[in-house]
């Protein structure tokens, strides 16, 4: 069902409190503090966590370069709250085409790393732009979306933006970057979803998405026709057979729900966890992070942070409900359900109940690109909650 909301370009004027934004005191009375207590807390959370589980790293804790990495997220945050997000939606093409431009760069002369494309070398920091492009795939397809409001129950629409999400979709996953595409396919389901596409045509989109994964991961190796490199359809499928290779292909896997078990509820502390202080567990600040948690801090300490990502979800779900017009609202609700897919996915892995798909667990997992990117998405989030219309919200 469509969100109904009232696009105020169309009516030509203002809400006179939305005016009021402009300006330090005005975003100060109405920002969302409930979002922001969460992100504090998200943050200050994970920067603890990753202090403990990179202790006993060769390079030593990476606490104070995720400090740093926060820090310019907080930066583009701020900067975030006093852009009208009707700007994002009149300059969607050249973000668009820019964003294309950069990954097909990424592809060219982007650095490799254990042989993927993913990363811009720029000396002090490795830039990621499949990273940032997750915020700018939903800015785009929202306002292709929320443009076409009016004849959103037509076949063409969802097709249009398929055509539009594709191509990025597919200069991700050739990286190869299997995670970050899979991030990107369920934003374009969540921005389809709170456009209001028909269902039918969301449960034919859904069928092409499931056929087409089982294709690649079964039918076309099958047939002699290998469009993943094996150790990635391994990594894929090995979550459903966990034992049947623990020295090889599911050895991360293994390692993880060792990880996850042996937290109990109060966790192992960081000297007793030797899953992640001896380096058993592989990728235990990137990757597996959610599972080092669970080791060093228990039950208990990987559910204040899963109720942390949950409060979180709460706002950006209630900013959905508030926006003042559909494209706000889409572009919420794009944000919100990329940002649970991908605490979902990671945390799920790490126990073996979804695939392995390098998937960085939000405001914990080391590495600037993220921390960066999801700052700016809430930031968006905040933005779209100052200029809510004063009689939907208070």
């Amino acid at each position: 069902m469509a969100i109904e909301a009232v696009d105020t370009r169309a009516r030509g004027l203002r809400n006179r409190r939305e005016a009021e934004v402009v300006g330090l005191g005005g975003v100060l009375r109405r920002l969302d503090w409930i979002l922001l207590l969460a992100l504090a807390g998200v943050v200050g959370y994970g920067l603890w966590a990753i202090d403990g589980i990179t202790r006993h790293d060769p390079g030593g804790s990476a606490a104070p370069r995720q400090g740093l990495y926060a820090a310019v997220g907080v930066l583009l945050f701020i900067a975030a709250l006093f852009v009208d997000p009707d700007t994002y939606r009149r300059f969607r093409r050249p973000i668009y085409f820019g964003t294309l431009g950069i990954m097909v760069f990424v592809l060219a002369a982007g650095a490799a790393t254990r042989g993927s494309h993913r990363w811009i070398n720029l000396g002090f920091f490795t830039f990621q732009p499949s990273e940032f492009g997750k915020v700018l795939f939903v800015l785009v397809l929202a306002g292709f979306l929320a443009d076409r409001a009016r004849s959103i129950s037509a076949p063409e629409v969802p097709l249009g933006a398929l055509g539009y999400g594709l191509v990025p979709i597919a200069l991700v996953f050739v990286q190869p970057d299997i995670g970050t595409a899979l991030v990107y396919t369920a934003a374009l389901a969540a921005v389809l979803f709170v456009a209001g596409v028909r269902w039918s045509h969301l449960v034919v989109l859904i069928t092409l998405t499931v056929v087409f994964a089982l294709a690649v991961l079964w039918l076309l190796p099958a047939a002699g026709v290998n469009v993943l490199k094996p150790y990635q359809a391994a990594r894929l499928t090995g979550f459903t057979h966990p034992s049947t290779d623990p020295q090889g292909a599911t050895y991360n896997l293994r390692q993880s729900i060792t990880a996850v078990g042996a937290g109990g509820l109060r966790g192992r502390g960081i000297v007793g966890a030797t899953q992640t202080r001896l380096n058993y567990l592989p990728e235990h600040a990137t990757d597996f992070a959610f599972a080092s948690l669970a080791e060093e801090h228990g039950f208990f300490g990987a559910s204040i942070l899963l109720l942390l990502y949950l409060l979180v979800v709460w706002r950006a779900l209630k900013i959905v409900a508030g926006a003042r017009d559909l494209y706000c609202a889409i572009v919420a609700g794009g944000i919100a359900f990329m940002f649970l897919f991908q605490v979902f996915v990671n945390s799920a892995m790490t126990m073996g109940i979804a695939p392995i798909t390098g998937i960085p667990l939000p405001f914990v997992s080391v590495g600037g690109s993220s921390m960066i990117t999801n700052f700016l998405a809430i930031g968006i989030l905040q933005a779209i909650y100052l200029r809510r219309p004063a009689r939907r919200f208070s």
